[in-house]
């Protein structure tokens, strides 16, 4: 057994676990995935994708240094991950200790064609993974100038490297400050106190040691690391996913984010905030929980299942009301890779065929119905599903043999990613106005003069329709006009809420234009974001391109002018047009006019 085996045997055993249980992302051989993505139904997520990350669902495992697995696959799999525990920073006494062995992974992750990911692990190893000393740890100022001189380091070969690293600070390790403060953010901790000139602006606080982490990351200037903090489903004392499954969700979020906001998601001293959430669907497989620790964690993968159960879809809504209240995206890591075909033996690192206990976690992706289940985690913020065991004994992507006798991760998931993926609203980057006109205009220019655009609706709908729960009817009118005489009035007033598409078939702008879109927004309306888009045919491998647009970007009864640009090759198009989204049912008139290019 090699010293690295060892090392990965090591950490794989304390993997983190909650309080119940003691590529280069621009490789050129990846972007063609764009053009082939599967046709999906979502509904914008709120935030934004970190930049260096494209706008598709990344999928990823987990790989130790030196090997080549993932690679020889043959599949293009977006991310590789691994582990930073303590004793990294010299390689656990294997290299000198100056971090090379991080930046190593990070190199040769690139390499290979993936996005390097890094779950920083490393305060349970300074308290001899005691993880009721949680608190007392991050409370020693010894212990903690030692921690955060090695993640200074970690910044500076993250910055070395110059590409998108994502780095998933402590696992749990926020959720257990969340208990052993009685949820008191302000309760002491080592921060200014370790000495360390970068950190002697913040306070001597548990909510000073979230902000520790962007204050090293910003001092350093390693722009290029997207940092992501773990929110754990119990922190609030409710485990709402497996055993407090009929409280309602939204109370235990506010708790978790009200604790959370002032360690970093929210506005703070340090000017930047956690570019993503990181969460764990569960980090052993189910019936290793029910078999050996006699726990049901099995969720109920019906698509119909209440998210007052212990299902998937309760999971998803927590999710997506994490995604609403914090504004932030999901990278979902460390799932489960067992499947319906695992002996429930444990695998102990044999590798043996179907070693491993049995899940449903990995199927509800990319079994029947993956795909429907990839859009509403997508819907619900998720940008990245990371699969790995997270103790030694749990099924892997080595063992993970099917009914077929294929590898269940390596088939399947590898035929989405060389179908190319799924594509998901990247959200917008507009920066709103510091000091929006507080009265702002209610009627366009009186003498708007004539409108020579493709699609002017002077005499007409000119082949548009509309589809969706909030729209009831597109008309010519009078009433408002961005140029010549009307506009295309767009009526809401539906039973639901959701993505609602106006739209064209068949428009003839051809490859490279810029599409131009302006539409009216009424004050007051349940709009939360516009999406214009154009959509390349079935016939040339589905390509839909589209800019989301928040509605607090935009003017109110005012036009606003957004574009698209048609990619080079995407003609024909099949449709061009524009979504609505809402969040409630809500009635009045958007009106569209003058869209050119």
């Amino acid at each position: 057994m090699t010293k690295h085996t060892i090392v990965s045997l090591a950490f794989l055993v304390f993997a983190a676990c909650g309080p119940e249980t003691p590529g280069d992302m621009a490789s050129d051989n990846q972007e063609p995935r764009l053009e082939n993505r599967e046709q999906a139904v979502i509904t914008p997520p709120s935030g934004t994708i970190p930049t260096g990350l494209p706008s598709r669902l990344l999928v990823g495992l987990f790989e130790d240094n030196g090997q080549t697995w993932m690679k020889d696959s043959a599949v293009p799999w977006d991310v590789r991950y691994r582990y930073l525990t303590k004793g990294w920073i010299n390689n656990w006494g294997w290299s000198p200790a100056d971090g090379s062995f991080a930046l190593a992974f990070m190199q040769e992750s690139s390499a290979q064609g993936f996005i390097p990911a890094i779950q920083y692990y490393q305060v349970n190893g300074e308290s001899g993974f005691n993880e009721s000393a949680f608190l007392a740890t991050v409370q020693n100022a010894t212990v903690m100038k030692n921690y955060f001189s090695d993640f200074k380091v970690l910044m500076q070969k993250a910055k070395e490297f110059g590409k998108p690293v994502l780095v998933m600070m402590e696992a749990d390790g926020y959720g257990l400050l969340q208990k052993q403060t009685a949820g008191n953010p302000n309760a002491p901790a080592a921060i200014a106190s370790t000495g360390m000139p970068e950190l002697a602006g913040l306070p001597n606080t548990v909510a000073g040691w979230g902000l520790s982490f962007l204050q090293l990351r910003k001092a350093v200037g390693a722009n290029n690391v997207i940092l992501g903090i773990h929110v754990s489903a119990w922190a609030s004392d409710k485990d709402i996913a497996h055993f407090s499954v009929t409280d309602p969700l939204q109370p235990e979020v506010e708790k978790v984010y009200n604790f959370l906001k002032p360690l970093g998601l929210g506005a703070n001293v340090t000017g930047a905030t956690y570019d993503v959430l990181v969460g764990d669907p569960l980090d052993r497989d189910a019936d290793f929980f029910k078999l050996v620790q006699g726990q049901d964690r099995w969720w109920d993968a019906n698509d119909n299942a209440s998210i007052s159960s212990k299902s998937f879809n309760r999971y998803a809504e927590w999710l997506r009301l994490w995604n609403v209240t914090s504004g932030k995206r999901w990278v979902l890591w460390q799932i489960p890779e067992g499947n319906s075909n695992s002996l429930n033996v444990a695998n102990n690192d044999s590798n043996a065929p179907r070693a491993g206990y049995k899940d449903n976690r990995s199927e509800y992706f990319f079994g029947p119905g993956g795909d429907k289940h990839r859009e509403k985690f997508a819907s619900s913020g998720v940008i990245a599903l990371l699969f790995g065991r997270g103790e030694g004994q749990q099924a892997s992507h080595l063992t993970d043999v099917y009914t077929d006798g294929q590898l269940f991760l390596k088939s399947r998931a590898g035929a989405f990613l060389k179908a190319g993926g799924l594509a998901i609203p990247a959200g917008s980057t507009t920066t709103p106005p510091t000091n929006p006109p507080t009265n702002p205009p209610t009627n366009p220019p009186t003498n708007p003069g004539t409108d020579n655009a493709p699609y002017n609706f002077e005499s007409g709908t000119q082949g548009w329709v509309f589809s969706g729960p909030g729209v009831t009817g597109v008309a010519s009118s009078t009433a408002k006009a961005a140029a010549g005489s009307r506009s295309l009035a767009v009526t809401m007033g539906g039973t639901g809420s959701g993505t609602s598409p106006v739209y064209v078939d068949n428009p003839s702008v051809g490859a490279g234009k810029t599409v131009s879109f302006r539409f009216w927004l009424p004050a007051g309306s349940r709009i939360t974001a516009l999406q214009p888009f154009v959509q390349q045919g079935a016939a040339a491998n589905w390509l839909f391109t589209s800019k989301w647009v928040p509605v607090s970007t935009l003017k109110t009864g005012d036009w606003n002018t957004v574009s698209v640009q048609v990619p080079a090759g995407a003609t024909p198009l099949a449709r061009l047009g524009i979504e609505i989204i809402t969040d409630a049912v809500w009635s009045g008139t958007v009106h569209v006019d003058s869209v050119s290019w």
